[in-house]
């Protein structure tokens, strides 16, 4: 019977030593679990991410846990581009959510990512510095969340990227110009509060869409913006409080759609050369300061389907204009037209004609000329003819 103790103390510490060399060893073939080590890597990227969301209220993300991340709402796994014979994260799409929360550093350890929406949630912060790692980040839209702070520069170290939308956020600040020298498909940068001046290599971009509203720009329209001709489709800018005049070539954009500069503080002349953009659908000039007659090769222009230049001091409509199906021309200077401005108010800004050259603005200079080369010395034999 005296050994009874020690028999109870021998099977107590098999227990405890049993029960302490199991978790370790839990823990040890965690990752074992996983087909490839990348899918442990997502694990730990998905898990940091779902411990930094604070409110999730329609749950998109309760079945974030065990193993098989494949499985989580709004990720998707394909196989990798660089070994199609393993799986990877390569889509995030946690859109309209209402998720609340932020972006953990370790999202860069999905370095395999194509997409990543979460576009219509709550999330707020800014993007880490991690996202660097991301090399084959085609689309980025973290738009109408509440990110703060200056514009996410990380997103210039993204060599595949072609779509980023971050509007609808509290970005503040200049924005970089290196980011018109991205190869991008698509940039949204509207509705934050970014203070900038148009940047000198504004046309190098090759967006065929781009939404600059509702920040605060400044500085002129660049004189070489027929290069973004080839590829520029649609381009707002709509309350940004630019004031200048707009470049005479600008109707070289011969593929624009959609042009929307209302709500801006511009003047002059509309551009005769704008008769010439036959892709115009909508052209969207109101509430600015323009003045002058309509070009009629505006209104002839044979897809345009809306225009809208209402609010301005034109006192000289075009007839075909009267023949547009969707047409706004309140509140100018047209006589005998109704709804129009005063008299007065006419005569205060049209009696004062607008100086663009005024602006500072330059245009494209011609080639410098050839540099002098003198003539060739004469010869001996020419000297004694």
């Amino acid at each position: 019977m005296r050994k009874q103790p020690c028999l109870h103390v021998g099977l107590l510490g098999i227990i405890i030593v049993l029960f302490l060399a199991r978790v370790p060893s839990h823990q040890a073939h965690q990752h074992d679990q996983f087909a490839n080590p990348r899918l442990g890597r997502a694990y730990t990227a998905l898990q940091a991410w779902k411990h930094a969301i604070i409110s999730d209220p329609k749950k998109f993300t309760s079945n974030w846990y065990g193993p098989d991340v494949c499985s989580y709402n709004g990720v998707f796994c394909a196989p990798a581009l660089d070994n199609p014979y393993i799986e990877t994260v390569a889509g995030i799409d946690l859109n309209h959510q209402n998720i609340a929360g932020s972006l953990p550093n370790e999202l860069g350890l999905l370095d395999d990512l194509a997409l990543f929406h979460i576009n219509s949630n709550r999330f707020c912060g800014t993007v880490p510095e991690t996202f660097k790692y991301m090399r084959l980040l085609f689309e980025l839209d973290i738009s109408n969340n509440r990110f703060a702070g200056k514009f996410p520069s990380v997103v210039l170290c993204l060599p595949s990227l072609k779509f980023l939308d971050v509007r609808f956020n509290k970005f503040e600040g200049k924005v970089p110009s290196k980011l018109f020298d991205m190869k991008l498909d698509a940039l949204f940068i509207n509705n934050n509060k970014f203070r900038f001046t148009i940047p000198e290599n504004f046309a190098n971009s090759t967006v065929s869409v781009l939404v600059l509203a509702n920040n605060k720009l400044k500085g002129c329209f660049p004189p070489d913006m027929e290069k973004m001709a080839g590829t520029l489709n649609e381009i707002i800018l709509l309350n940004n409080g630019l004031n200048s005049c707009l470049p005479p070539d600008i109707g070289n954009l011969n593929k624009l759609t959609v042009f929307d500069i209302s709500f801006n503080n511009l003047v002059g002349p509309l551009p005769e050369m704008m008769g010439d953009m036959m892709s115009l659908e909508q052209l969207n000039v109101g509430h600015n300061k323009f003045s002058g007659d309509i070009p009629p090769g505006i209104c002839s222009l044979p897809k345009l389907g809306n225009f809208t230049y209402s609010y301005n001091y034109f006192d000289g409509d075009a007839p075909s204009c009267s023949d547009l199906p969707a047409k706004d021309n309140r509140k100018n200077c047209f006589p005998e037209e109704p709804l129009q401005r005063s008299e007065e108010d006419c005569s205060s800004v049209l009696s004062h004609p607008v100086n663009c050259d005024a602006f500072g603005c330059s245009t494209i200079s011609p080639p410098p000329p050839l540099p002098y080369i003198p003539p060739p010395p004469p010869t001996d034999e020419g000297l004694h003819q």
